[in-house]
């Protein structure tokens, strides 16, 4: 008896010391050492963004141990240079600043050359300076058109030539004179949610117009947009006093009234409004859930003399697409062609894949007909399908250059490295589909852009394990120099190592799908470690975000790693990148989107590596990560244990249209009075919770509406299930300045629930600017 009373004791003493292990803030300090503020500062011979001058020249900063350089390559005569003497420059600033300036840290990142090259011109410290770089005298210079500064104002869209900038006022579209800022009002009939060029419906919230300038910068494509009957959102701000609701139009799928746009070409010089003669198109376009990117209207292409407008019409349930040529003088349209599919059409990733040729009346159609994403060359005046362009078994992802003298395409390719479907690779084909050539040679992601020539490629390629290298190519993909071999060697040394590059099968236990494992850097493989899977769906997107070179700290995974957990981040099937049957293996049902590979995916790696705990399994989100989580919570209970879902989109019939109607379907009602949406809400399962479950959300997230955290919060409490809520008061989509707490929250719940340790309390983490890039002040 006295033996049974000891080892109970001893057993009690025993758990109890397990769930009062502390982790110190030693170890919170260590963790923070591998987000990328802390890692960054180690990273040297970093390639940045070229900047063009004459002669295909180009000059770029790039970080040293010692702080930073100019370097100027000139790929014509081969060489590499330093884009001035940093030695004398700073003696100059310091002369004439009466303060000690370090030619490493010079008080400036960019500068501009002068057309002769003689000079430069920088601003430091609020001083536009010029520095002469035959005797580095210096003269304090104005802001002018060296491009030191832009004219360009918030919320316009510049003309091709810099002279007229765009802008909404009063929901009719301006243009203001660049030089005289004179101001010129092109259209008069815009009225209160029926105005001209506006993208202020669903969760693009702008007030910047969304157009498409000729390019002799005499014409405006753009539409006039009908959202008077489209329902509205609401949001409250938090605040003492009144609170200020924030208002506007945010169309739900099922709705009977969408924004719909009326398309119109302005004439510019002597406004004239001229309605293309086509009935309006629903606010949908082929590349993503809205029309514009980065305000310029998608969709669209002109002629090079302003007199046709070739555009493609979208369907609502982004299944049929028509192609159209405008007469840009008299507004009529020709239908060319048009494709229907059955799950929902895309243009390509990153850019449109499409490209109307006038002057040979061709059009470069992009197509995932035959399960892969491809090109096809057809006749604009017949319609008819000339021949197809790419062909076989990989991913024509954005198409970057069309040569129509040599009749060349050059492109991005996806799946044509045996090691890594979502390794990039440039190619160079001819419309005619013969003499494809792999331009950027070298296993890995290529990132890569062209002189203003078109005679030079500047191509950078790293792995997720190899750093970048950048070097310059001729247009036959000749390399003529390296320019920059990033060096991580300070990185290593001060204790960083690589993620581990895995690949599973998917749940059909055919398909391979790929993804990192983080570990910490003092792993030991006799032990056991909870694993956290870090999940982002898509179908859109995904997990990788399609980034598959080097980044040194990808969030907060490794960091996470480091606090004594393995961090998956594993791309699922029905994403992008892949074959269009691959991406649609889960269309229309987003609720299991990927959810079954994870599950795999962790069992498979639990395998193969022995310290991989399957007993506790995390995993978090953020937006359709979020949705994923709680659903990963709710539907597979037993297998996950602590979840963390910020911001997710719960209940698509609470999200935008657009990307509901895309990747679900229209929402059609069924006879008991649910719909085709009401199965994949995470509300209807929080009933099954078994693990801990933290929720957050901004209450001002104007992108996922905080209702959609509301009704699964409800739910919970109806079913009395316990959870866990951070809310963030006047806070967007992203958190904002609360991004870090948020964090710190993440790891302190991860810490105690799937560790069984006490977090230090209330860490704080101390964001920080590499020094090299903190600029002096005089």
């Amino acid at each position: 008896m006295n033996r049974l009373r000891f080892t109970l004791i001893a057993c009690i003493l025993i758990v109890s010391t397990h769930a009062q292990e502390k982790l110190a803030e030693r170890d919170y300090q260590r963790a923070e050492s591998f987000l990328g503020y802390s890692t960054q500062k180690y990273i040297d011979r970093n390639f940045t963004t070229p900047n063009w001058i004459s002669g295909d020249r180009f000059w770029y900063r790039t970080l040293t141990p010692q702080g930073s350089e100019f370097v100027l390559i000139d790929p014509v005569k081969k060489t590499k240079t330093l884009a001035f003497d940093a030695q004398k420059l700073a003696a100059a600033l310091s002369s004439a600043t009466g303060r000690t300036i370090n030619a490493t840290s010079l008080p400036f990142q960019s500068f501009s050359f002068s057309d002769d090259n003689k000079s430069v011109s920088f601003l430091a410290n609020g001083q536009f300076w010029k520095a002469n770089l035959q005797n580095y005298r210096l003269e304090k210079a104005e802001a002018s058109n060296n491009g030191v500064r832009s004219g360009r104002k918030p919320l316009e869209v510049t003309s091709p030539d810099g002279t007229k900038a765009a802008f909404i006022r009063d929901w009719n579209l301006w243009v203001r004179d660049t030089k005289t800022g004179k101001e010129t009002q092109l259209t008069k009939d815009g009225i209160k949610d029926f105005g001209y060029a506006t993208d202020n419906a669903g969760w693009t919230h702008s007030d910047a117009p969304v157009l498409r300038w000729s390019p002799d910068s005499k014409k405006i494509a753009t539409f006039k947009q009908d959202q008077r009957q489209v329902g509205e959102m609401y949001l409250v701000t938090t605040n003492v006093g009144h609170p200020k609701l924030e208002q506007w139009k945010y169309p739900l799928p099922g709705d009977e009234h969408i924004p719909m746009i009326a398309r119109v070409i302005i004439e510019v010089d002597n406004p004239k409004v001229i309605t293309l003669n086509v009935a309006p198109d629903p606010h949908r376009a082929t590349l993503s859930d809205d029309i514009s990117s980065s305000g310029t209207l998608d969709d669209v292409d002109w002629s090079e003399d302003g007199a046709w407008l070739a555009f493609v019409s979208t369907s609502r349930d982004h299944k049929n697409e028509k192609f159209r040529i405008a007469n840009a003088i008299t507004g009529e349209v020709r239908e060319v062609f048009e494709e229907t599919v059955a799950t929902q059409y895309e243009s390509g990733w990153g850019t449109i894949n499409w490209k109307f040729l006038p002057k040979t009346n061709e059009i470069i159609w992009f197509s995932e007909r035959d399960n892969w994403g491809h090109l096809y060359l057809y006749d604009a005046a017949t319609g008819k399908l000339k021949n197809q362009i790419t062909k076989g078994e990989f991913v024509v992802s954005e198409m970057l250059k069309v040569d129509e003298q040599t009749r060349s395409i050059y492109f991005y390719a996806f799946g044509l490295q045996k090691e890594n479907p979502y390794f990039r690779s440039l190619y160079k084909i001819g419309f005619d589909g013969k003499g494809m050539t792999l331009l950027t040679p070298g296993d890995g992601f290529h990132q890569v852009q062209f002189s203003p020539s078109g005679k030079y490629i500047i191509d950078t390629w790293s792995r997720p394990d190899v750093p970048p290298v950048t070097v310059v190519r001729d247009m036959t993909g000749k390399q003529l120099q390296e320019v920059e071999r990033t060096d991580v060697s300070r990185l290593k040394a001060a204790g960083w190592k690589p993620p581990t590059p895995i690949t599973v099968k998917a749940y059909d236990g055919v398909t391979d799908i790929y993804g990192l494992l983080y570990t910490p850097t003092n792993l030991d493989p006799s032990k056991k470690y909870p694993i956290i899977d870090y999940i982002y769906p898509g179908p859109q997107g995904g997990s990788m975000g399609g980034q598959w070179g080097f980044i040194a700290s990808r969030g907060d995974h490794q960091a996470l790693a480091e606090l004594g957990f393995c961090v998956l981040v594993l791309e699922g099937t029905s994403n992008p990148l892949r074959s269009k049957s691959f991406h649609d293996m889960y269309y229309p049902d987003m609720s299991q989107n990927t959810l079954p590979d994870q599950i795999t995916g962790i069992r498979q790696l639990a395998k193969r590596f022995s310290y991989i705990d399957t007993t506790r399994i995390g995993i978090w989100g953020h937006s359709g990560g979020g949705f994923a989580t709680a659903a990963a919570m709710f539907r597979y209970p037993d297998f996950f244990k602590v979840g963390i879902s910020e911001s997710g989109n719960h209940d698509n019939r609470n999200y935008e249209d657009d990307w509901g109607e895309r990747y679900i379907g229209l929402l059609k009602k069924n006879p008991d009075g649910t719909d085709n949406y009401t199965t994949q809400a995470n509300q209807l399962y929080a009933k099954n919770l078994k693990g801990k479950l933290l929720l957050a959300h901004g209450l001002m997230d104007d992108n996922v509406p905080p209702y959609n955290t509301w009704l699964v919060v409800e739910a919970l409490q109806k079913a009395g299930k316990d959870y866990d809520l951070i809310v963030f008061p006047n806070a967007r989509h992203g958190y904002g300045e609360h991004t870090y707490y948020m964090m710190r929250r993440r790891w302190d719940y991860f810490v105690k629930n799937l560790l069984g340790a006490e977090p230090p309390k209330e860490y704080q983490l101390q964001a920080q600017v590499d020094p090299r890039n903190a600029m002096p002040t005089f």
